[in-house]
């Protein structure tokens, strides 16, 4: 493994399979007036006959979701220094325990966990991946085997680092490889960032090996993406992405895009999201080629998360349909968003989207809580993480 970072002085002991100094765990309370007030607000929410949502988990800042190989546990980023890990013991679909993970070491902004099909967890930081084999093993204890796939700084340029645009996510492809979405800080990048910017893959997807050997840029042209996932049985590396703000109310609109083949561009920064020019590129011819995208979703609506359903509990109408998570507008005078979405793709290759769970944003424009992603448990129910709430929720299906 390459050399531990200098300023994380227990990852060297964890690489070397040797205690940390004294590291102890965090646990959140599962129970109490907390988890009441998060179960009342769930009364709010909608969604299709036969399906209902309960809350899973207290989770602090709960963001991206990676549910382990085994489905002994789920591992949950922030976009602070915490990644956690949520168990249900007894699998009655209720989290026991929720505790943070290897809490010797010093996080930064870990976002983005995800899986190996055999079990390896990678979590994509600010500027950093760091690679965990058996972490459904060793996680139980406060020391887990623990290695830098890509050291501190190598992931982005130190210069390009930024508060803006940090949260990373990450996929295994079909092809074993490492794939990660890399937002730009910039609301518009200027014009000086360009070059620099397509040969890190910053406003793009790069991929490498488990290893983090390889590295190259996959597709580029995306303003900040954080949400993607391959459709099953294809290449097809689907993802969301972010459009520009400050263009109104109504423009431009979100994105669910599909990459099928590496080198492709996806428009921005000539595009501010669907076919919407950027004041700031107007003079410019954009790429000839560039891929819109396959879904035009409601501007400012902040498309994160997203996950193909592949499960047996739901109808079979939702087989292989994406469910999205909307996390809610910021800059919009009447917010929009907050919700669940689910996205259906027919023969063609065309999708419809519509919403799927919905009312966390109340009729006068308050959020009761902030969808981030969308993962699914071992026995097809759904989760959704909600990093206003600090919790977890689960959909399941009980049927007419």
């Amino acid at each position: 493994a390459p050399a531990p970072t200098a300023g994380d002085p227990n990852l060297g002991k964890l690489s070397n399979f040797q205690q940390s100094a004294g590291a102890t765990f965090t646990t959140i309370p599962q129970d109490g007036p907390f988890a009441d007030g998060i179960r009342k607000n769930l009364e709010a929410i909608t969604l299709p006959d036969g399906f209902r949502i309960s809350l899973y988990a207290i989770v602090p800042d709960a963001r991206h979701m990676a549910v382990g190989t085994q489905g002994i546990v789920t591992f949950v980023g922030t976009r602070k220094e915490k990644v956690w890990a949520v168990t249900d013991r007894n699998k009655d679909r209720v989290a026991d325990e929720v505790k943070d993970f290897a809490p010797s070491l010093q996080f930064s902004i870990p976002n983005g966990p995800c899986f190996s099909p055999d079990g390896v967890l990678f979590i994509a930081e600010q500027n950093r991946i760091l690679k965990f084999p058996a972490a459904e093993f060793f996680y139980e204890g406060p020391d887990v085997a623990a290695f830098e796939a890509v050291p501190k700084g190598a992931l982005i340029p130190a210069s390009e680092e930024s508060y803006n645009h940090t949260a990373r996510v990450c996929r295994i492809g079909p092809d074993g490889r490492l794939y990660v979405a890399l937002g730009q800080p910039f609301n518009v990048p200027p014009k000086d960032k360009r070059e620099v910017f397509k040969s890190h893959g910053i406003g793009g997807i790069v991929r490498m090996t488990q290893d983090g050997a390889e590295r190259e840029v996959y597709v580029d042209g995306i303003r900040n993406s954080v949400g993607m996932d391959f459709r099953p049985g294809t290449t097809e590396l689907w993802f969301t992405d972010n459009q520009v703000d400050g263009m109104g109310d109504d423009t431009p609109p979100g994105e669910l895009n599909r990459a099928t083949a590496q080198g492709q561009n996806f428009g921005f920064p000539w595009y501010g999201g669907g076919t919407v020019r950027t004041v700031e590129y107007q003079d410019e011819t954009p790429p000839a080629d560039a891929v819109p995208p396959v879904v035009e979703m409601a501007p400012h609506a902040a498309d994160l998360g997203m996950v193909f359903y592949t499960g047996d509990q739901f109808p079979d109408s939702y087989k292989g349909a994406i469910f999205s998570a909307q996390h809610g507008s910021w800059n919009r005078t009447e917010p929009v968003g907050a919700r669940v979405m689910v996205t259906r793709i027919a023969a063609d290759g065309t999708a419809v989207t519509e919403p799927f769970a919905e009312g966390w944003l109340t009729p006068s424009g308050e959020y009761l809580g902030r969808p981030v992603d969308v993962a699914m448990l071992k026995d097809g129910s759904l989760l959704v993480s909600d990093d206003l709430a600090g919790a977890i929720y689960r959909i399941s299906y009980d049927g007419p």
